[in-house]
């Protein structure tokens, strides 16, 4: 009797151990998720902002204030599908 005790009590200290383990990873990953999300939202509105520059420019400088906000608008599909991996 005392033999299974012991071994349903290593066996909870090991399933307490891994828990910690992963708790604390869980709040590392939030963390950066958090940060990544900050950056690509930030990002986000500079795009919204290229936008609305798009509308007020000429045609000749329109494209090349289209192209930088496509390529924004790339780096931030990157971020979001980055992120989407880690969750």
């Amino acid at each position: 009797m005392k033999d299974i005790q012991k071994r349903i009590d290593e066996m909870l200290d090991e399933l307490k151990n891994e828990r910690d383990e992963l708790k604390l990873k869980l709040h590392l990953a939030k963390m950066n998720v958090s940060e990544e999300w900050d950056k690509l939202e930030s990002k986000l509105e500079k795009l919204e902002g290229k936008a609305q520059e798009l509308g007020e420019v000429t045609v000749d400088a329109s494209k090349d204030v289209g192209e930088a906000a496509k390529l924004l608008g790339q780096e931030i599909m990157e971020g979001f599908k980055k992120i989407a991996k880690k969750l």
